[in-house]
Parts: C-alpha cells; structure tokens; sequence
C-alpha cells in the first residue's frame, strides 16, 4: 500500500503566506477571472501562484477550466485553514502594534547640571512625547557628573545619558543634541565690571574660578590666560563664586542669562571670551532591546531633524 506524500515539512515562511493570501481571494472571488481585478495581477500569474501552492502542500486544491472553478474537498479543508492562519499572524501582528502604542517600563536617565535653561529644549520635548505615548512609563533623572553618566550607561544603570563630547568611549553610540556657547562672565561689583574692552593682561591680575571637571584641549587653552584662585565641580558652584565679585569665570550663556538680565552679571569681551560644548545623548552598543528607550531616542532624532 502506498503511502500518502508527506507535505509542508518545513515552516510557512513570507513566500507561503503570500500564496496563500491569493488563494484566499481566489475562492472568495470564485475564480481566477475575478480575482485577477481585485489583486491586480494577470491571470496567468494567479495560475502560477495556484501551482506553486499545490505543489508546495502536494494537494489539488481546484478544479479549473471550462465547466467553471470549484474546489476539491482538500481544497476547502485548505481554505478553512487560510483563514486560521492569516487571522493569527494579523492579530500578532495587532498585538505587537498595540505594545507600541502603550508604552510600559522605565527610563533612567542621566544627565548632566543646568542644561534645563537650554533653549534647545529637546530633552524636555522628548520626555514629554514619550509620556504622551506612553502615560505608564517611569521616568528617573539622575542630575550627576558626565563620567558617571558614562560608567552608569555602560554596566546598565542607566539606559540613557546626555553628556559633553569631549571623548568617545568604543561601546558607547553617540546621538549629537545641539551646541551650548560659554562666555566669560564677571558681577556688578567687579573692578571689570565697567570696562569695555578687557585686555588679556587685565584678565590676568583678576581671580578666576576654573571648572574641576573635563574639559577639551580648546576650552583649556581659553583658561590658561586666567589667574586660577578658585575652582568649581559644577557650573553652579562656579556661579556663586562669580556672583561674590571677588571672581571671573566662564558660564553658558543660557544660565546666565538670568542675571545678566537683571543686570547682576556681564560678559566680558564677548566676542573673543567664548567656546562652544558640544552635547550628545548616549546610550549602549549592543544593550537589550528596549522599546520604551527607542521611543524616546525616536523622538529625540525627530527633533534634530526639525519635524
């Protein structure tokens, strides 16, 4: 006794399934000549479609030619489980898109002090996005020193950091934000506080404060002419010892802009006191995927591109 063909042995795969989408349509248009205008290709494509099926299953799926289209009992058995089967890979695929859609989980986050008067607020916006799209997402903000941004990024502390590029680490990908402009500040009772045009030996009788963090070659090279008295850890730190009038010393123009505002503060020569910090989001080469931290990298890339 012979025994019957064993068919299908491996797993459907994108090619099986769009034959049997034309299938599908096939029978629901109870031919070829019908289903030839709703999958808009030609008749003789639809019939090679229909052998590739029926050889791939090893079944006879119909009966065609001039005493009309029907289906063969397997056929119908087959149809039914068309059916089955593309119900299921478009409710995965629903179900999939329905986690896109609700967002849920954590996003830690690192960042370093005072960019939060940047005008460029992409940071915010992003946050903002992300907890419209996802109203459940946890976020945690650590306010801590680049390095330990990059240390936090790097073991999994932190799925995301927004840091200075003054470095790049191999396992670290950077994300470029935007550009922070740093001028040279002094205060209202500062002896330079009403000279117009500061000379570089003036600078260098005067107390300065110098940053105690990192900094690229350029922004040391700017210090060098400065008499360092003091120093600060952060930019606020550096802030305060200015705002005594007894220091100069160099601040972003966003976060001073308060005080220069109120009149408590002026830049010194600013057209030749001046640098920029370049900032960019990290996150790690090769972590998990993660779709809440991809959702707000997402909005992040939407924003430098000015959508």
């Amino acid at each position: 006794m012979s025994r019957r063909k064993e068919a299908l042995s491996a797993q459907p795969g994108d090619a099986d399934l769009r034959l049997l989408k034309i299938y599908r349509k096939v029978v629901e248009c109870g031919g070829f000549s019908a289903a030839e205008v709703e999958l808009n290709i030609s008749r003789a494509a639809i019939s090679m479609a229909m052998n590739d099926l029926e050889t791939r299953l090893g079944l006879r799926l119909c009966q065609r030619g001039r005493s009309g289209f029907s289906l063969t009992d397997e056929g119908a058995e087959v149809y039914q489980a068309t059916l089955q089967l593309l119900a299921a890979v478009e409710g995965f695929r629903t179900r999939v898109n329905g986690l896109h859609a609700w967002l849920k989980g954590e996003l830690n986050i690192g960042i370093t002090d005072n960019l939060v008067t940047m005008p460029q607020m992409h940071i915010t916006h992003s946050l903002s996005a992300l907890k419209e799209r996802g109203p459940d997402v946890r976020i945690n903000i650590r306010m801590i020193p680049p390095s330990e941004i990059e240390l936090g990024v790097l073991d999994g502390r932190l799925h995301t950091g927004v840091i200075p590029s003054l470095k790049t680490l191999p396992g670290l990908d950077y994300l470029p934000l935007y550009a922070e402009t740093s001028q040279l500040y002094c205060a209202s009772g500062h002896p330079l506080f009403e000279v117009e045009d500061v000379t570089e030996h003036q600078l260098a009788n005067c107390d300065a404060v110098v940053p105690a963090y990192a900094q690229t070659p350029e922004v040391k090279a700017l210090h060098e002419p400065l008499r360092a008295a003091a120093s600060a850890t952060d930019r606020e730190g550096i802030a305060f010892l200015i705002l005594s009038n007894r220091f100069i010393g160099y601040l972003p123009t966003h976060y001073a802009e308060r005080w220069v505002g109120s009149g408590r503060m002026r830049a010194l020569n600013p057209a030749r006191w001046h640098y920029l910090t370049h900032y960019s989001a990290i996150t790690r080469k090769g972590a998990p995927p993660n779709l809440v931290l991809e959702t707000y990298l997402e909005e992040l890339r939407r924003l430098q591109k000015g959508e």
